[in-house]
């Protein structure tokens, strides 16, 4: 199931380059304070705040990463929701597992339920095939309305310090235990090119803004690294609905 992809005009290039200049001093502040980026080493992090003052300097606002796709189903919340959370994600990622488990429940019940916030989940497959593979098979459970069960299940179970083994059976046994309805062409579907593409078209739109390493956000504009704590996406999120309020 093909998604819509975001257009691109010669303006929406040029603030797509501050976007690249922002997530990528983000992610150097990061290694300089000795926290590593998540693909490197660790939890990297950084103070929203941060990230908005590297921003400062233009009157042009940073380029929309926000597809807002009716029925999308690896998205939540509502498509006209003032915030929307872009997350570039691997399922192999320990971080983004850690994310996962502790954070976006919280977000979802505070801020996704009432409307505030829509989170949009993108691929960003950084360790190796299976990283793709599981990328597919989650994509494979969407198209059969599981697509936030099966992600789930598998950051459930994940190791915080490693990267989970996801071989073909796998992925095939985590299909059945959240209850796929037809596991004959959620099979099939691990070998579509059409979810392939997905797959690598959301990677290419990663690497093209910048981003090497997961988890990645971007909080409307403002880009978060690592899985930071509920604290740190409320102080964004806050931000971003005082401004759209104005």
């Amino acid at each position: 199931m093909e998604s819509e992809q975001p257009k691109r005009t010669p303006s929406g290039r040029s603030r797509r380059r501050g976007l690249i200049y922002l997530i990528l001093a983000v992610v150097g502040l990061a290694v300089v304070v000795g926290v590593g980026f998540a693909a490197q080493s660790g939890t990297a992090g950084t103070d929203p705040a941060a990230s908005d003052a590297s921003g400062q300097g233009s009157d042009e606002p940073l380029i929309d990463m926000a597809r807002r796709i009716e029925g999308d189903p690896t998205a939540l919340g509502a498509t006209d929701a003032p915030v929307v959370i872009v997350e570039y994600s691997d399922y192999r990622c320990p971080f983004c597992a850690v994310f996962a488990r502790d954070t976006m429940p919280l977000l979802v019940d505070e801020y996704v339920t009432n409307g505030q916030v829509r989170f949009e989940w993108r691929d960003l497959t950084v360790f190796g095939q299976q990283s793709i593979d599981a990328a597919v098979a989650g994509r494979a459970a969407g198209n059969q309305g599981l697509f936030w069960e099966y992600t789930d299940a598998i950051f459930k179970d994940a190791p915080e310090r490693a990267h989970i083994d996801l071989p073909r059976e796998r992925l095939l046994q985590i299909g059945r235990d959240v209850g796929v309805p037809d596991m004959a062409r959620f099979e099939s579907d691990l070998s579509d090119p059409a979810l392939l593409k997905l797959v690598t078209d959301d990677t290419a739109e990663a690497q093209s803004i910048g981003a090497t390493g997961t988890p990645l956000f971007l909080v409307n504009d403002t880009p978060i690294t690592g899985a930071q704590p509920l604290a740190a996406f409320r102080q964004a999120i806050d931000r971003e609905l005082e401004e759209a309020a104005k």
